[in-house]
């Protein structure tokens, strides 16, 4: 059996990664400091606790399963934290990250597939991006996934290190059988923060900027259902399996929807108002991101069946309905 190391993989995308991985015949091992992951998701493979700027803890890991590929889930990822504390996620997503990679290229393991984001593209307002977008982050966590792209690149040269990375923008939804799903704590995204809302475990939605020049003034992103965007990860390790080299792929569905068009979708699938509350614009946040996934549809051959607002808020809403994990 081949082992798969998944950063993260306690965590939301993380835990439907190592299910997909499973069930296509790999032995998916995560490693997880459960800062922000839950031991409960995961099903699928082993469960290796420790902190990826542990480098001795990592080279344990490594020697124990000798994976044959890596997926890097783990990271810091609230815009808002990285604009007020810059020096946590240049510590953690960097330098963690320099730590696996190392400890990747030491073990022998030459595979590598990154969970990177649209936030490296920064502010570009009118545009679907592509993977030739100049990249202009305008806050810590665009920028520390920025850095760890050029790692990746400079230790390909020097190591023969092959890896894919994806960037995307906002993953939601849930795994349609309901054994994995998204709960944070605290919780920072949108459409989970909308259906604690409509059950009343929150007094509101806070929309946060209604300013914004866009058709209704709120944010507009593009959004992706978690299985569609871990099973593209699937194909990106067979990429790397099949000799096809190092490679960078947006996923995304071209569409972008605003905050409020989110909320106008939910109160068709859940039947039930949202309340709302407005509020400010929230620092380093971006007025529209847009990613289009042309090329990964055409070379890894890529469908984003469940990428739809009202499928994705559905299986959402049926794992906040029934799941849940306990710390």
């Amino acid at each position: 059996m081949k082992h798969v190391l998944v950063t993260g993989g306690a965590g939301y995308i993380g835990s439907h990664a190592c299910k997909v991985l499973a069930a296509s015949g790999y032995v998916p091992v995560t490693y997880d400091n459960l800062s922000t992951g839950w031991a409960d998701a995961v099903k699928y493979g082993p469960l290796e606790e420790g902190d990826l700027l542990d480098r001795e803890r990592l080279d344990i890991v490594f020697s124990r399963y000798q994976p044959v590929a890596v997926m890097h889930f783990a990271a810091l990822s609230q815009v808002g934290e990285s604009m007020r504390e810059p020096g946590l996620y240049w510590r953690y997503n960097v330098q963690g990250a320099l730590n696996l990679i190392e400890a990747t290229v030491a073990s022998g393991c030459k595979q590598f597939v990154f969970s990177s984001t649209c936030a490296t593209y920064g502010d570009q307002d009118g545009v679907v991006l592509n993977e030739g977008s100049a990249q202009m982050p305008i806050n810590a966590y665009g920028a520390s996934k920025r850095a760890i792209e050029d790692m990746l690149v400079n230790f390909g040269a020097a190591e023969g290190l092959e890896h894919v990375i994806f960037r995307y923008f906002n993953v939601a939804g849930a795994d349609p059988e309901g054994e994995v799903g998204e709960y944070h704590q605290p919780e920072t995204h949108l459409i989970p923060l909308m259906l604690d809302a409509i059950d009343g475990k929150r007094p509101a939605l806070t929309v946060y900027g209604t300013d914004y020049d866009t058709p209704d003034g709120t944010c507009i992103r593009d959004y992706v259902h978690v299985m569609d965007l871990v099973e593209a990860h699937l194909l990106g390790l067979q990429w790397l399996e099949n000799g096809k080299g190092s490679e960078v792929f947006n996923l995304g569905t071209g569409t972008g929807f605003s905050v409020r068009e989110v909320i106008h979708h939910s109160r068709d699938v859940t039947n039930k108002q949202v309340p709302v509350v407005d509020g400010e614009r929230r620092a380093g946040d971006a007025q529209c991101l847009v990613s289009g996934s042309d090329k990964a549809i055409r070379d890894l051959g890529w469908k984003p069946h469940r990428s739809t607002l009202p499928i994705m808020i559905a299986d959402a809403w049926r794992w906040h309905q029934n799941g849940h994990y306990e710390r």
